[in-house]
């Protein structure tokens, strides 16, 4: 999984796949709502806003290129 570690807590942020985000850190984690509401797991605090931010819809930016794919010519 790709994921944010957090500039403060160095929590780690990912998303599990179905919609909600994963915090983890010390070997303890916590499943949160895109809006940082608790689901389960034994960390019950999270950023919001961090949470929002990588389980957010990802938008391409005009100003990078995109990397060329093998099939494609470069």
């Amino acid at each position: 999984m790709h994921g944010i570690i957090h500039p403060f807590s160095q929590a780690l942020y990912e998303q599990d796949g179905k919609g909600n985000i994963r915090v983890s850190t010390d070997g303890k984690w916590g499943l949160f709502t895109l809006g940082g509401r608790h689901i389960e797991g034994e960390i019950r605090e999270c950023d919001p806003q961090l949470c929002g931010w990588v389980g957010g819809p990802q938008v391409t930016n005009h100003r990078v290129p995109s990397a060329p794919t093998p099939s494609s010519p470069a």
